[in-house]
């Protein structure tokens, strides 16, 4: 065992007693700042850039103390993510659920915020920054790393706020209703992502820290798009057909005259 792995192994004050192998018996922190800092460079360098050792020399433990709490990388990646996603999604529900008590019916705007409160909420701390990063970056990384984690953490909780916009948009569409809702999470995730765009954009007009701004901005844009009057295509009735159109005589050309040649080339 190697000065490192002993570190670890053993509690700071340990008698020196040897103790059976098991479980590491040393600060019950430690899992949770291996998280904190694998967030931090998943974030930034996203899931194929970042390597355990990269984690190691963020937190200060051995590779094999990772290991030994998450198996591998993809492992890990996992469970760095489902760690907040999970609240994120336990706490939609629950405000979503207060709204519609009693048999309430919440309007569009209602829904929308409820939607995007705890991820305001994220932004004040620099760990929920990291992880709102890391979320915009899922979005980009392979389906078989992506896919499942979306549907495990968001599933339930998307689908309960789909069906709420349902009853507040009865007129809507099906296929409006994804589509917008699926605008409303690309639009959240950019705007949360902390890009620095609308800094630049607005030079100094407008305050993408000041939570309150965000939301309202956000949240009346977001409204628009679910409200907005629906493109869709009526589909044709079962049956019919196109009607021709008699296609329309060619034109003949009169031939230029020397006059209109000249001024052509002019």
């Amino acid at each position: 065992m190697t000065k490192d792995d002993t570190t670890h192994a053993r509690p700071h004050g340990d008698s020196g007693k040897r103790k059976r192998l098991g479980r590491p018996t040393g600060n019950m922190n430690q899992r949770e700042n291996i998280l904190d800092a694998a967030e931090v460079d998943f974030s930034q360098r996203g899931y194929a850039g970042t390597s355990l050792k990269d984690v190691t020399a963020a937190c200060g433990v051995t590779q094999a103390l990772i290991t030994y709490y998450f198996g591998t990388k993809q492992q890990l990646f996992e469970q760095v993510f489902l760690r907040r996603a999970k609240l994120i999604s336990e706490e939609r529900v629950n405000v979503l659920r207060a709204l519609t008590e009693g048999g309430a019916k919440p309007g569009v705007r209602d829904i929308v915020r409820a939607f995007l409160l705890p991820l305001v909420a994220l932004r004040k701390s620099d760990g929920g920054r990291a992880f709102i990063r890391l979320q915009a970056r899922l979005h980009t990384e392979p389906p078989e790393i992506s896919y499942g984690l979306r549907s495990t953490a968001y599933g339930d909780s998307t689908d309960a706020y789909v069906d709420a916009l349902r009853t507040a948009l009865p007129g809507l569409p099906t296929k409006d209703l994804y589509w917008r809702v699926t605008a409303m999470i690309g639009a959240y995730l950019y705007a949360f992502s902390d890009t620095h765009r609308l800094d630049v954009l607005a030079k100094g007009a407008c305050d993408p820290w000041d939570a309150n701004e965000t939301l309202e901005q956000l949240t009346s844009f977001i409204v628009g798009g679910l409200e907005a009057q629906t493109s869709t295509a009526p589909k044709p009735e079962r049956g019919s057909r196109p009607k021709k159109t008699q296609a329309a005589e060619p034109k003949i050309k009169a031939p230029k005259t020397k006059a209109a040649r000249t001024a052509r080339a002019a």
